[in-house]
């Protein structure tokens, strides 16, 4: 079964999600959430959806607000709050129509830190997390460059290729991709700024269970944003593997995606085994 819809949030903007399950929903293995990250869409996640769905789980990925087809401006956020709000919908959604399920988020980059600020905030709400490339700190200031002044309502332009991917035909979809933008608000800058001000001072909130993954030449998020996120939470279930010569994108990244799609299969089914073997 797979179908798109409109999920509303908290304050009314409307998340443009795809909801794909296996044949017998309510017998998948568990539910995975996918956030995707700055300045993309959900389409970008088609690879890893489409393996997890032939691997006997539900997915369902939603556009971040002011992204892809959902409501709001342009890549614009005016508080923290609307980005776990926005992650909390489509939680809240999924546990609806699948009450029995089990559900995990992966989240990359930007969706990353969506992830993390959604397990800061609300511990044990979900039963995993895997990041990718998440944005937990700020140890590669990638817009240090804006110009003072600027109001929030202003944009700057989307430089994000550089070391996105070392696999070409991926840089070149991502420039040619209608639906990734290219242009970034300073308000959702400044938010994520402020994000990242709340996961340093409450990281011993985080408590669930996580696996970060992360690129040692990822050109736009520092590793030693993951290798921090890892050590300063509280979860006493937390894995942390860098790649050694992958940059930003690893789920994008040909020569080793299928290595790091079941790596987070993986992960996920141990955790599943686990929470059987607890009963």
């Amino acid at each position: 079964m797979s179908f798109v819809k409109y999920i509303e949030s908290k304050d009314g903007t409307l998340l443009y999600a795809k909801v794909q399950t296996t044949e017998v929903p309510e017998t998948a293995k568990a539910t995975i959430i996918i956030v995707h990250g700055l300045a993309e869409h959900l389409g970008r996640y088609d690879d890893i959806a489409n393996v997890l769905i032939q691997k006997g789980f539900n997915v369902i990925r939603y556009d971040q607000r002011g992204h892809g087809h959902s409501s709001g401006e342009n890549t614009f956020y005016s508080k923290v709050d609307e980005i776990t709000d926005d992650l909390g919908a489509i939680v809240l959604y999924t546990r609806k129509l699948l009450p029995q399920q089990q559900v995990f988020v992966i989240g990359h980059s930007m969706g990353g830190y969506t992830a993390a600020l959604y397990g800061t905030k609300y511990p044990r709400k979900i039963d995993g997390y895997i990041t990718s490339g998440a944005l937990t700190r700020y140890n590669h200031e990638l817009f240090a460059g804006i110009p003072v002044g600027l109001d929030s309502n202003d944009y700057i332009k989307n430089e994000l290729g550089e070391g996105l991917c070392s696999t070409e035909i991926v840089l070149k979809h991502y420039v040619e991709d209608a639906l990734n933008k290219k242009e970034i608000s300073v308000g959702l800058i400044r938010t994520l700024e402020k994000g990242i001000e709340y996961l340093k001072l409450e990281a011993r909130d985080f408590k669930d269970p996580v696996l970060i993954l992360h690129g040692e030449n990822d050109g736009l998020v520092a590793v030693q944003d993951s290798v921090e996120f890892h050590d300063e939470i509280s979860s006493e279930d937390k894995q942390l593997i860098i790649y050694p010569e992958l940059e930003h994108e690893i789920f994008n990244e040909f020569t080793m995606k299928t290595e790091i799609f079941n790596t987070v299969i993986s992960w996920i089914e141990e955790r599943l085994k686990s929470a059987e073997e607890e009963k």
